[in-house]
């Protein structure tokens, strides 16, 4: 067994026991690796383990190792993996990040979504996005403030952007916060979740993206639905050094 079959056994252990702590059947959880600073040799050998969901941190990162993977993906014979950008998008990368991924795990702005619709639209596809929702205090961490109006007007202008899926939010607890901390984080999305999903009816909302390696048990037992694991799988992650 390789390093990285030995780790996701591991992961899938820790999720059938958060799962069972939780009362939730396993299938309620979708795993996304996060292969961000990997090769993509990593993400082939990933997707021949039977991991199917990607996430990303950076536009010029994954364009640059997409045509290898491309081809990995075609010679192991598997399903070609979905590809979400879970990093900040600055919107003048709109374009290149609508034609590269799969999906768009962090809106955060009204005029982000506009731009992604028209690139979208341009491409003749329908983009699915999650809303990232800031809900630490950090001041690294990006998202969009829910009691803000900028948040408010996005969630009204979402509906009639015909080239947008919207599936959900997502978020990031703080780093190393208490576990009380923590959780009340993750509360704190699906209660939002379920404030907006009656808000605005036109909206689908049922994705939760929240929790990663060091607390994705804790994300599990307050609702996510999609837990984004990186170290975990793939071990300690070098520096980023590429393009911003």
């Amino acid at each position: 067994m390789t390093a990285l079959a030995n780790h996701l056994a591991r992961v899938e252990e820790a999720i059938d026991a958060a799962c069972r702590k939780a009362s939730r059947p396993r299938a309620d959880i979708e795993l996304m690796a996060v292969s961000k600073t990997y090769p993509a040799e990593t993400m082939a050998e990933a997707t021949t383990l039977g991991l199917s969901l990607f996430g990303e941190n950076r536009v010029q990162e994954f364009a640059a190792k997409a045509p290898r993977a491309e081809e990995l993906w075609a010679e192991a014979r598997v399903p070609r993996p979905r590809v979400h950008l879970i990093g900040h998008l600055q919107s003048n990368k709109a374009a290149r990040a609508a034609e590269l991924f799969d999906g768009i795990d962090s809106l955060d702005s009204v005029r982000l979504a506009e731009r992604l619709n028209d690139a979208a639209g341009k491409l003749g596809k329908r983009l699915p996005v999650l809303i990232e929702v800031k809900l630490s205090t950090e001041e690294t961490k990006a998202g969009i403030d829910p009691e803000s109006a900028e948040a408010a007007h996005l969630l009204e202008r979402l509906p009639d952007l015909a080239h947008l899926d919207t599936h959900g939010l997502m978020t990031i607890a703080p780093w190393g916060a208490p576990e009380a901390e923590t959780r009340a984080c993750f509360g704190s999305l699906r209660m939002w979740r379920d404030r907006w999903a009656q808000k605005h009816p036109r909206l689908s909302l049922n994705v939760l993206s929240m929790g990663m390696s060091g607390d994705f048990p804790l994300a599990i037992e307050e609702g996510a639905t999609r837990i984004r694991i990186g170290t975990a799988l793939f071990g300690k992650r070098a520096p980023y050094t590429g393009p911003a």
